[in-house]
């Protein structure tokens, strides 16, 4: 049985998302899914980009769908293109593929996704790798 992502969780991830990006003076939003792609929390930093939450919670079901880290879920989208366009269509919102996202995964089970938006892709990732470093898995 998957035990979803608590809220008090999905918050004390995103808080470490935007000390992370605070460190790197970057701004940015920050979205928790559910493994289902559902929201759970979703923070966007002061003067951070208004676009920026949309494309977190893009990036973030792309990862919560497929169970895969953003990258990964890159690497369907080139490499397997039609299965990708075809799962596109069936999540609630359009799929950002690429750096940024990754799957929150307990016991070899994903529990969620964070995605994150507003930096550099590379500096996404950062912020994604310091909130999932917050939860202690």
């Amino acid at each position: 049985m998957v035990v979803p992502i608590s809220l008090t969780d999905a918050l004390k991830a995103i808080a470490a998302a935007h000390a992370k990006a605070g460190e790197l003076g970057v701004l940015v939003s920050a979205t928790v899914l559910d493994e289902g792609g559902l929201p759970v929390a979703m923070g966007r930093m002061d003067g951070a980009m208004a676009l920026s939450a949309q494309i977190s919670e893009g990036k973030a079901i792309g990862a919560a769908l497929l169970a895969r880290d953003g990258d990964a879920v890159m690497a369907i989208a080139e490499q397997r293109l039609v299965f990708f366009q075809q799962v596109a269509q069936m999540a609630r919102v359009p799929i950002v593929p690429g750096l940024g996202s990754l799957a929150i995964k307990r016991g070899g089970t994903c529990q969620g996704a964070i995605g994150i938006s507003g930096a550099k892709p590379e500096e996404d990732l950062e912020c994604a790798r310091a909130a999932l470093a917050a939860l202690n898995l």
